[in-house]
């Protein structure tokens, strides 16, 4: 046994078995001198030789070429010489999707450590307490490319932002003055989750604007003016920054850094859950929360039912709110009402190739904490002048 070993070693239970078969010299020794059963040693010596070897290192198998932190290999091909010893080796590598959600939620701790605090702002006069307005941005796709030639419409960076920012603001201008807002960015705000423009999941190639960091410095800067602009008219505002299928680790790191810049304003509440079923409970009323790429509209009244036990039988009038889909529809089921919210972003190549039409637009819904469902506004990009 060499320490080549331990720097794979991934907890200190296991940095404390090899080290003692390091110094006893067997696995057998140091289980004694533990006091531990044998093959206890014996499999966390395996666990560690099988880390290793995803990494490209186990000498048994002439195999000594390591891959960075975030990787593992995905084979190796060894050219033997006539003396039986290796001439050559290729080593295949590829991202470790487990790993690289491990060091981006580190590096995201970091991040936030440091992030400068949004201070204290002054909240508005004369709002009302009863009602509660949910802003709804779902399916957003910031980082999409569409071609108007192709698709109907254009669809980049910059008309995102444009398009986002101009009809929240005409949500939030045609709205009743409630006290409370909830912004509810429901999932897929990012078209693709990372430095490859492909579905998370199954890898499709996705239609990409620009550079992945391009993306995320334009949809930070809109979620920030988006916030900034609901707390100008609202005393309150809850941020729901939901999980899609296009950006899960997006959505992690949207929530971790939007909790740690508003750490300092009162008047804010950054919904920080892992679950991706979300719900809020305003007066007799429950606002609940999907994006809806893991149940289907039908199956979520049962689900928040079970999941929100405590505030289902706390409220009287009840809503789920979903998308995904891209374009709307709504049901009314025995005690909760799911409505499916359309996007606001173009079609790309993949919706007009596959015939799918919906009007893009965006809508305000109001509810009060005694009667539900009050008021609506909704806003359609046509209503802009981006020329």
């Amino acid at each position: 046994m060499t320490t080549d070993l331990m720097q794979f070693a991934q907890t200190v239970r296991q940095v404390e078995i090899l080290e003692a078969v390091i110094l006893h010299g067997s696995n057998v020794k140091a289980a004694v001198a533990m006091g531990v059963q044998r093959r206890g040693v014996d499999g966390a010596i395996n666990r560690i030789k099988a880390q290793a070897a995803r990494q490209g290192h186990s000498p048994a198998h002439d195999m000594r070429h390591t891959v960075p932190d975030g990787y593992h290999v995905k084979g190796v091909s060894t050219l033997y010489g006539s003396d039986g010893k290796p001439s050559a080796q290729w080593v295949k590598s590829s991202i470790d999707a487990d790993r690289q959600a491990e060091m981006q939620r580190a590096a995201i701790a970091a991040m936030c450590e440091e992030i400068p605090k949004v201070g204290k702002i002054n909240p508005p006069v004369g709002t009302l307490g009863h009602l509660c307005n949910v802003y709804t941005l779902t399916d957003s796709h910031v980082g999409m490319l569409a071609w108007g030639k192709e698709s109907g419409e254009d669809w980049d960076l910059s008309i995102a932002e444009a398009t986002l920012v101009g009809c929240f603001q005409q949500m939030i201008d045609c709205s009743p003055k409630a006290t409370t807002a909830f912004v509810n960015q429901l999932g897929d705000f990012l078209h693709y989750d990372g430095f490859e423009s492909v579905t998370p999941t199954h890898r499709h190639v996705l239609d990409a604007d620009s550079r992945f960091e391009k993306m995320v410095k334009t949809a930070i800067r809109v979620l920030r003016r988006v916030v900034a602009i609901a707390l100008e008219r609202h005393d309150r505002v809850v941020l729901l920054l939901a999980e899609g299928n296009h950006d899960p680790a997006g959505s992690v790191w949207l929530r971790a850094l939007f909790h740690a810049l508003y750490e300092n304003e009162p008047r804010i509440h950054v919904i920080d859950s892992p679950l991706p079923y979300y719900a809020h409970q305003h007066g007799d009323t429950l606002l609940a929360f999907h994006h809806g790429h893991l149940k289907k509209n039908d199956n979520l009244p049962i689900l928040f039912a079970a999941q929100f036990a405590k505030l289902w039988g706390n409220t009287t009038r009840r809503y789920a709110h979903t998308g995904h889909r891209h374009h709307s529809e709504e049901k009314e089921h025995s005690g909760m009402t799911v409505i499916q919210h359309p996007t606001l972003a173009a079609r790309d190549a993949h919706a007009a190739r596959g015939g799918w039409v919906a009007n893009r637009q965006v809508t305000s819904i109001t509810y009060s904490d005694k009667h539900g469902q009050v008021a609506r506004t909704t806003v359609v990009p046509e209503m802009l002048d981006l020329n």
